[in-house]
């Protein structure tokens, strides 16, 4: 669209005007911006309800040799006032654990806050200054330098260090398992064999919980519907999971606060349940006696509302209609 010897505000307004539903739409100019090699930008203000703050932006080029202008196009723009939808948030952060079925698969992304290394490699910076000896040093020094790391130490494979964190208590390394093969540390260890290793003999896993994890995990816990604040807590009459039978406890520092409910008849069975909660299936609560009598309860009346029957037409019968009249015209006479 070309337009000679106009104003370019002029043809500016007439474009906003163009494009609103309304004339009122459109206010005044609040400014006009060179934006590029004879491009401008013409900005009106926004009267349209719902969208103050924003501005009618049109885009005119001007062609100096032919002393025309051209619109480029024309838009509504919010500015720094102007009231705009929340930032978008993904999909995954938005769901919540009681949205997915028993066939959808969230995954794990590879920096999850709540996961940390099971075994943490290590840069072998410090390993020159473990194994320099001083020039002093007797044969029987350097040869205690270079003996097997005991457990809990670094062991060094491919130039890398590579520290077993968080290992359970009762397992044993490979050292240890392992006690009549010699394995000589010095050998090349890649990180496929290392892999193996750790599967084989149980040294760790992959990634472990953070402490920061755990804490939320024990503190959504106990704050759920099988915490001591639930329903069923508050009707148990005190008998509380931590004294019941059916209670198996959790190992590790979850252990001190839930374990996990055994009880084919309470309904929290195979659920971690907190030891302070309570279901009313204790194992130490005593089955109501049997008793052979039938106890009928009182019949209750609603004499509040009234039902309202709709009876079946009647058929009519030339013969009942008949006798229906004489019964009437005896009642008469009489």
């Amino acid at each position: 669209m070309v337009q000679e010897d106009l104003d370019p505000e002029e043809l500016a307004r007439r474009v906003a005007l163009s494009v609103a539903a309304d004339s009122d739409e459109v206010g005044g100019l609040v400014g006009r911006t060179l934006i590029g090699d004879g491009v401008w930008d013409y900005r009106f203000a926004s009267a349209i309800k719902g969208y103050e703050g924003w501005q009618w932006s049109v885009t005119l080029y001007c062609d100096e040799d032919a002393d025309t202008w051209t619109v480029d196009e024309s838009s509504l723009v919010p500015t720094d006032a102007a009231l705009q939808p929340p930032a978008w948030v993904p999909w995954k952060d938005r769901l919540l654990p009681s949205d997915l079925s028993v066939t959808d698969a969230m995954g794990t992304e590879p920096d999850d806050p709540r996961l940390t290394a099971g075994y943490k490699p290590a840069q072998a910076s410090h390993q020159n200054s473990q194994v320099q000896q001083n020039p002093g040093d007797d044969e029987e020094g350097q040869q205690e330098s270079s003996s097997p790391a005991v457990d809990g130490a670094d062991q060094e494979t491919d130039g890398v260090v590579f520290r077993l964190a968080d290992r359970p208590s009762g397992e044993k390394d490979v050292h240890e398992q392992e006690s009549n093969d010699q394995i000589p540390l010095g050998a090349q260890t890649s990180s496929d064999d290392l892999d193996e290793a750790v599967d084989r003999f149980a040294l760790s896993r992959r990634h472990v919980m953070t402490a920061e994890a755990r804490t939320a995990t024990a503190k959504r816990w106990y704050e759920g519907q099988h915490g001591p604040k639930s329903l069923s807590t508050r009707t148990a009459k005190g008998k509380a999971c931590e004294t019941c039978g059916f209670m198996i406890p959790l190992a590790g520092d979850l252990g001190t606060m839930f374990g996990v409910c055994a009880n084919r008849w309470s309904p929290d069975d195979g659920r971690v349940v907190s030891l302070d909660h309570g279901c009313g299936e204790h194992s130490e609560i005593e089955p109501q006696e049997e008793s052979h009598l039938w106890v009928q309860s009182q019949p209750a009346y609603d004499d509040l509302h009234i039902d309202v029957v709709r009876q079946k037409p009647r058929e009519e019968r030339p013969e009942v209609e008949l006798m229906e009249q004489m019964q009437s015209e005896d009642g008469s006479e009489d």
